[in-house]
């Protein structure tokens, strides 16, 4: 199950990132140009950087940060993944949970990105509404004798931005999967256990043991 979690991360940002927006500009980037360009992006800084990142794996940490995680909404996660939790919580509890689970995405996927970064990804046209606050960009990443692993990412416009707030993979929704997890752990232990348990697993680079159900298996691509 941890394994899943792991995977799906990895996919996530094989296909998805952001370029820099420019936040004064009339109009944002459509979702679309933006996942795509940023896709090509990161890929080439993995693949330029291969040798750096084998001596320094924080040097993959930081292209992670720096190239796709200023673009997701994690005020906005963090608040779906605890549900009635986030409602209860202090604004202390608030802050630190989400600068956690930031982290937790960042470590979880980060030492096993670059397996997808010879992966085709193929892209889908946005259909939305004129003047549409929240739209969903379908992708799939090409698998070697299997079919095409479908990810959805759920934006919505937040500070003349496009931001990521959830992200599905063959139906399976990030969001969810956490919620169920950490839900279980807060009503085990409490929510400043669930932080404290995060903040250590980040600090030793291990990756968050998150219930999930395991993907269906895909039949062979045609």
């Amino acid at each position: 199950m941890r394994q899943f979690i792991t995977r799906l991360l990895c996919l996530c940002l094989v296909a998805w990132g952001s370029t820099g927006i420019n936040a004064m500009a009339a109009e944002p980037q459509p979702p679309l140009e933006m996942i795509k360009q940023t896709a090509d992006r990161l890929i080439a800084k993995l693949k330029a950087d291969e040798a750096v990142i084998r001596k320094d794996p924080s040097r993959l940490y930081a292209l992670v940060s720096d190239i796709v995680l200023p673009h997701f909404d994690f005020e906005r996660m963090a608040a779906w993944v605890l549900g009635k939790h986030w409602r209860t919580a202090t604004p202390a509890q608030r802050e630190k949970f989400t600068a956690e689970f930031r982290n937790l995405l960042v470590r979880t996927y980060a030492t096993s990105l670059t397996d997808y970064t010879d992966r085709a990804i193929k892209y889908t046209p946005v259909r939305a509404n004129p003047g549409a606050t929240e739209v969903t960009v379908h992708t799939a990443v090409e698998q070697p004798g299997a079919a095409p692993i479908p990810i959805d990412y759920s934006l919505a416009l937040k500070d003349g931005e496009w931001k990521v707030y959830d992200v599905a993979i063959d139906g399976v929704s990030l969001v969810t999967n956490y919620r169920s997890s950490f839900s279980n752990e807060i009503r085990k232990s409490g929510l400043d256990k669930l932080i404290s348990k995060l903040a250590q697993r980040n600090q030793t680079n291990q990756p968050a043991e998150t219930a999930a159900p395991a993907p269906k298996p895909r039949s062979p691509a045609p």
